[in-house]
């Protein structure tokens, strides 16, 4: 007859570990002549015999089951208590147009404080500088509250920096039904992460721009024509993802995390334009959004933006050494007198052939890298409520409505710190040079009235998700991510409860109108 696999194991004697192959009659035959009554098989329980717990078991059962049951709730409530970060509000800026929902997107701008490999934000001793009022500075301390920041907003696409420990938050974000697109500049310990609902979009290509190797210049050598300061490292991560499920309609996204260099922001737009045009298809039709963070300028004034130039060690080995901190290290990790955001070492005064650009040449490069627009500075002007609160930038240093800027999140950066330096240093971002009437409101702000040693650290929002509209295709804002209060924010972030990073993340719903066809 057939033959099957018999798993039979009957003891003491009889059938015993049968494993082998057997016809299908042989063991229809054994179980026929099995006599559970029989000597051979006596202390063999078969399926018919039934168990009946002594109450003895069933109160030790019932016992274990309800230590059990405590132990997953008083986990379950850790989990939840080292998760716990300050809720968000969405407000609705305008009414959800009646069209085809393949013009909507959801995007998030986060800043992800990088780690060390000892689990500190930056080193111990940095992290403890930087951030004196911080209860959560180690990593597994704060990375529960990142994972649920991140995912709260349910976006279909984020962009974050100052990313590390990737093989701990990207396992989370493709269990959540994302897909992970990971670049950093060389040799660096963070990079730029651009993350995307996996049954959404799909990749059509990607780029990676690397500032240093980038030139602002026609003319010159290469030196000249590069007009590089400093080896800041710094990239720019740059994807087009199209809409599955649409006629060839997508988003090209773009993000990085800048230095104090305003001519990586004019850089910047120039490439994602270009990266936007260059490509045949209908790909020059879809927005364009720029979402990062921008590290402060040295100084308040346009006078005084001239200290800054100076040519760096790192571009000209000839500089004299001035300081024994390694000159390749990565920006922000530095401390005391070697801070670059205190005072500028290892470098010289920048001569005209090192190819700097001055401040008309800054301010021409500027226009012609594309003019964008600042999803909340557009969103909460739209709306009376967020002044009424006190939730702009402009209630809190008097900007008049009218000027570009006004109307950004009160904070984005909430960091209490302790320096003498600060009083001097530039409380303005540079990405506002993004749109070229930003220009004169990077350069005029003013922060007075800094008469303490110990302050919170005031700048404008250092997070931005600006956009750059296609032509005939005009992005709205339907919805915004409200600023927390300040009230709410303690002394200075990253805060248990409130949030693991030092920046408020961003999030806003847009819209745009579906492609036109051309039949």
């Amino acid at each position: 007859g057939s033959v099957t696999r018999a798993y039979t194991r009957l003891e003491p004697s009889g059938i015993v570990a049968n494993r082998g192959f057997v016809s299908l009659t042989r063991a229809f035959a054994l179980l026929r002549n099995f006599n559970p009554q029989s000597h051979r098989y006596r202390g063999i329980r078969t399926m018919s015999t039934s168990f009946h717990p002594t109450p003895e078991q069933l109160a030790l059962a019932q016992q274990r089951k309800l230590k059990r049951e405590a132990r997953e709730k008083i986990a379950a409530q850790e989990e939840e208590e080292k998760s716990r970060i300050l809720p968000r509000q969405w407000v609705t800026v305008e009414p959800q147009p009646a069209a085809t929902p393949n013009g909507q997107h959801l995007l998030a701008q986060c800043l992800v404080p990088q780690d060390n490999k000892s689990g500190g934000m930056i080193s111990s001793y940095v992290g403890r500088e930087l951030f004196p009022t911080s209860d959560c500075l180690k990593a597994p301390q704060r990375e529960h509250m990142l994972y649920h920041e991140i995912l709260s907003h349910n976006a279909d696409i984020y962009c974050l920096q100052e990313v590390d420990r990737t093989e701990k938050l990207l396992p989370v974000l493709e269990d959540a039904g994302y897909s992970c697109l990971y670049a950093a500049g060389p040799r660096k310990r963070h990079g730029c992460l651009i993350v995307y609902r996996s049954n959404t979009y799909e990749v059509v290509r990607k780029s990676v721009v690397t500032y240093d190797d980038q030139e602002v210049r026609t003319r010159g050598n290469d030196k000249a024509r590069r007009g590089s300061s400093f080896r800041t490292k710094n990239i720019a991560s740059l994807v087009a993802l199209r809409r599955q499920g649409t006629n060839n309609d997508g988003v090209v996204v773009a993000t990085t995390h800048l230095f104090w260099h305003p001519a990586q922001a004019a850089i910047l737009f120039r490439e994602v334009s270009k990266f936007r045009d260059e490509h045949a298809g209908n790909s020059s039709s879809w927005p364009c959004i720029i979402a990062g963070v921008g590290d402060p300028l040295l100084k308040l004034q346009e006078t005084r933006l001239e200290a800054s130039r100076v040519h760096h060690a790192t571009i000209d080995p000839e500089v004299p050494i001035t300081s024994p901190t390694p000159v390749e290290d990565d920006e922000g990790a530095e401390t005391g007198e070697t801070d670059p955001d205190r005072i500028i070492v290892n470098s010289r005064r920048a001569q005209p052939m090192d190819g700097l650009l001055s401040t008309p040449e800054l301010i021409e490069f500027f226009k012609h890298s594309g003019t964008a627009m600042s999803v909340y500075d557009k969103g909460q002007s739209m709306l009376p409520v967020f002044s009424e609160e006190g939730l702009t930038y402009g209630c809190r240093i008097h900007l008049p409505s009218e000027r570009h800027g006004a109307f950004e999140p009160i904070w984005t950066s909430y960091t209490h710190v302790r320096y003498n330096f600060m009083f001097e240093k530039c409380a303005v971002l540079l990405m506002r040079c993004f749109c070229i009437q930003y220009w004169k409101a990077v350069l005029g702000a003013v922060i007075s009235q800094l008469s303490v040693i110990s302050f919170l650290l005031t700048p404008p929002a250092e997070d931005y998700i600006f956009v750059l509209d296609p032509p005939g295709r005009q992005v709205s804002v339907m919805r915004l991510a409200k600023p927390h209060h300040e009230d709410l924010l303690g002394d200075g972030l990253p805060m248990k409860g409130a949030c693991g990073s030092d920046h408020i993340s961003l999030a806003a719903d847009l819209y745009w109108p579906p492609i036109k066809s051309h039949d």
